[in-house]
């Protein structure tokens, strides 16, 4: 296959859609080691004894739906990125689940009542340590997994690229959420493979999340992509480094 026929192909990859933070179009093409822990298992405990969550950065709703049979009595979900947005309300309204737009950073303050949820989850979004102690009722959990910030930073640099919050660390949030008050019940690090079968479903990857690669397209990465695809043809495989952390805070009964 010469190159042309390569970036055409590239470019038809580019354009095909992605909605929520689902990634089955790459189904057998991009394969990820799994951390030796299950997010959405423990997020169902911490459920059952619960009267009340908040999923913060909830995507299009996906994980959160996963749960449903363990929703407590008061569901709200909140999304900033409009598309999603979209689709959280759409899939998650009709059941009673108030989603609200709300930006998710270090310092902004959320929309919510002090010690209104008892349970606080976060999955691969940003949050103010400050404000999730703020909002979590005394005796409640925080719950987040993150994608840490080196993540697939060998795959980055083979852009030209370097990763935008390398500090976002396990340490860094830990450190946050006892200054807020919080109390560390578990924390957990996994180190893995991201493997990728061919260059198009790199391509469809950096699309979906483009704040690994700012400004990535075809037309202006073809000289990275075409390496790639050189790596590929001479043997080796499309395989870099994954990282994720898990952490679990409690808020006193007493605070």
């Amino acid at each position: 296959m010469n190159t042309n026929e390569l970036i055409e192909i590239w470019k038809h990859e580019e354009q095909q859609p992605f909605l929520g933070w689902d990634f089955s179009y790459l189904d057998g093409r991009m394969i990820e080691e799994q951390a030796p822990w299950s997010y959405t298992s423990r997020a169902a405990e911490l459920m059952r004894s619960a009267s009340s969550v908040v999923d913060l950065g909830t995507g299009g709703g996906e994980r959160l739906l996963k749960l449903q049979k363990y929703w407590p009595k008061k569901v709200v979900a909140t999304e900033d990125y409009l598309p999603n947005f979209k689709l959280a309300v759409e899939r998650l309204s009709p059941l009673s689940v108030h989603v609200l737009s709300v930006p998710l950073t270090d310092f902004d303050r959320m929309p919510f009542a002090n010690d209104e949820f008892d349970l606080v989850l976060n999955r691969h979004s940003g949050f103010n340590a400050k404000d999730v102690a703020r909002i979590l009722a005394p005796g409640g959990t925080f719950l987040t997994q993150q994608v840490h910030g080196l993540w697939a930073d060998d795959l980055i640099a083979a852009f030209g690229a370097k990763p935008q919050w390398p500090d976002s660390t396990m340490e860094k949030y830990v450190l946050q959420l006892k200054a807020a008050g919080l109390a560390i019940t578990h924390t957990q690090e996994w180190s893995g493979q991201l493997s990728f079968t061919d260059v198009g479903a790199i391509v469809y990857y950096l699309k979906a999340v483009p704040w690994f690669v700012p400004g990535f397209s075809v037309e202006t990465h073809s000289t990275h992509l075409l390496a790639l695809q050189r790596r590929l043809e001479s043997g080796e495989d499309l395989t870099f480094r994954a990282r994720k952390y898990l952490i679990e805070a409690h808020k006193d009964l007493k605070a």
